[in-house]
């Protein structure tokens, strides 16, 4: 075998023990997620476990509902959305058409330097600057629903920019050309010829932002008051998925740590659904 084939064939199995390796752990992680909470969720009754509205582990009558959890999460996560999307996706159309090259070279590292940045971090500047804000301006301790949206908005804006620029950017400069040639103004080809050919790609920005904001944890867990009760209004504290099994799991054990395990069940099926939208939209967007 000449050499040329022998170092050919050897990264052929390098590349497939790399593909296998990426599939063992996703079915490694689906199999310890679900025989560790299918079973209780058998056992506590699907419909009491999720559509239960009372959170009372350690009492001598426990009670494991996690609703309120998923109505946090999905509240916290639809106000991310209404924050971080409007203006993720409107500063990529201005980076892709409208930015200066010289702010260009200090704005896209910067973006990019976002993402780097741990959540923690994100948290304390939250609990610093975003808590107070809130607190002034609708009563309370400042940590609630507002403040957790505006946070998470904030924290998916590099993922939005990002993927939103790129799609923007890979449409055929054909389209641009072709709509400045009947007339149309610079604004108007770039808004309503570019961006809706882009579509797919920024709704795929969208989608894996929120991926994003209902999965964040440790930012999250300093600014919405961690209370497993329904938020009364967007100025009360709330809990969500993701912090109900941090804040819990270091002490929890025998069926409470089971409800926990449970809890991921339903986020990494919530997880399942995000990118499966995502392939969807994907898979449309490519054909």
């Amino acid at each position: 075998m000449r050499r040329g084939d022998l170092k050919e064939s050897l990264m052929k199995w390098v590349f497939i023990f790399s593909a296998s390796i990426s599939i063992i752990s996703i079915i490694l992680i689906f199999y310890f997620i679900l025989k560790g909470g299918l079973p209780f969720m058998l056992e506590e009754g699907f419909g009491k476990f999720l559509l239960g509205d009372v959170w009372r582990p350690t009492a001598s009558n426990p009670k494991f509902g996690i609703l309120p959890m998923i109505v946090g999460s999905i509240i916290v996560t639809l106000g991310a959305v209404i924050v971080g999307v409007p203006i993720g996706v409107l500063t990529a159309i201005f980076m892709a058409f409208f930015c200066p090259d010289k702010l260009y070279r200090f704005a896209k590292p910067a973006i990019n330097l976002m993402a780097a940045i741990p959540s923690i971090v994100y948290g304390f500047f939250a609990l610093q600057i975003f808590v107070p804000i809130s607190r002034d301006l609708f009563g309370g301790t400042g940590m609630n629903i507002i403040t957790a949206s505006v946070l998470l908005g904030v924290m998916i804006l590099p993922t939005i920019i990002g993927l939103s620029e790129a799609a923007l950017r890979a449409v055929p400069n054909s389209f641009y050309q072709a709509s400045i040639g009947l007339g149309a103004t610079h604004e108007r080809s770039v808004m309503n010829v570019v961006v809706p050919a882009a579509k797919p790609g920024i709704f795929s920005a969208i989608i894996l932002g929120i991926g994003r904001a209902i999965g964040e944890t440790m930012a999250v867990i300093l600014v919405t008051g961690n209370q497993p009760i329904f938020p009364r209004n967007l100025a009360s504290g709330t809990r969500t998925l993701t912090t109900n099994i941090v804040l819990e799991m270091g002490y929890a054990s025998g069926r409470h740590r089971e409800a926990l395990i449970a809890t991921a069940v339903v986020l990494f099926i919530f997880i399942l659904i995000i990118n499966s939208i995502f392939m969807v939209v994907k898979s449309k967007g490519d054909r």
